[in-house]
Order: C-alpha cells, then sequence, then structure tokens
C-alpha cells in the first residue's frame, strides 16, 4: 500500500487561532518556524483572489544536521512545510510526509530518521487542531 503524501487534519478553529497554534505547536515540540508566507496577500498583490492559505516552513537542526551529513541534494526536500488553508469554509491543516524521503533518496542509508521526522510533523499537525 502507497504512503499517502500529506497528513491533513480538519480544525473547528477559525483560521488565525489555528495559525497561532502551528506556531506553538511546533516550538513546543522544539522546532523553529523559518518563515511564514501568506499567499492569499501575496496573490492579492498579483490581482489574484484566493481564499486564505498560509505556509509555514518550520525546521528542526538536529534532523536536518543529519541529512545533510550524509547529502546535500536533501536540502532540495527542506524545510519542512505545514500548510492552513480555508476550503469550502472550512479550516485544514496539512503536512507533507518526511517518511517519503527514503523514496526520493534511496541511496541513503537514513533509517528511522524519516519515520521519527514523520511522527513529529504528525504531531505538530495534531496538537495545532
Amino acid at each position: 500500500m502507497a504512503i499517502k503524501f500529506d497528513y491533513t487534519v480538519n480544525t473547528t478553529k477559525d483560521f488565525e487561532k489555528a495559525a497561532v497554534d502551528i506556531r506553538k505547536s511546533t516550538e513546543a515540540k522544539g522546532w523553529t518556524v523559518l518563515q511564514v508566507y501568506d499567499m492569499k496577500e501575496m496573490m492579492a498583490v498579483k490581482g489574484f483572489e484566493l481564499s486564505p492559505l498560509k505556509l509555514f516552513e518550520i525546521c528542526s537542526a538536529k534532523y536536518a544536521y543529519q541529512f545533510l551529513k550524509k547529502d546535500k541534494l536533501v536540502s532540495l526536500c527542506m524545510p519542512c512545510r505545514i500548510s492552513l488553508y480555508e476550503e469550502n469554509g472550512e479550516i485544514f491543516i496539512s503536512g507533507m510526509r518526511p517518511i517519503l524521503m527514503g523514496e526520493f533518496f534511496p541511496h541513503l542509508d537514513l533509517g528511522e530518521l524519516p519515520v521519527k521526522i514523520d511522527e513529529d510533523l504528525r504531531e505538530i499537525v495534531d496538537k495545532a487542531k
């Protein structure tokens, strides 16, 4: 059975409260929020209308270091991202599954590292919902 590309949950929180809670749950897990992109605002500047969408770039230096020691090309998959978006009046929190990194880099012995990162990401998303 194929692993799903994303881990997505629905939340009953309003959009801004969910955004704050993503930051809080990321930091509580010992990760860092590197950047937040407000895609709705960015699209509006270019004349496009988009429902609320924020992208959170998050990173754990201890995990990133372990990957980067093995192969600098892993940086193409970094940092991890969490997406907060509104669709049809519902709010969703979604993250890409880091467990898939082994499929992108089969020549590397990544061990259980992608599994641990995947667990962290799912925990961050779940605590934010």
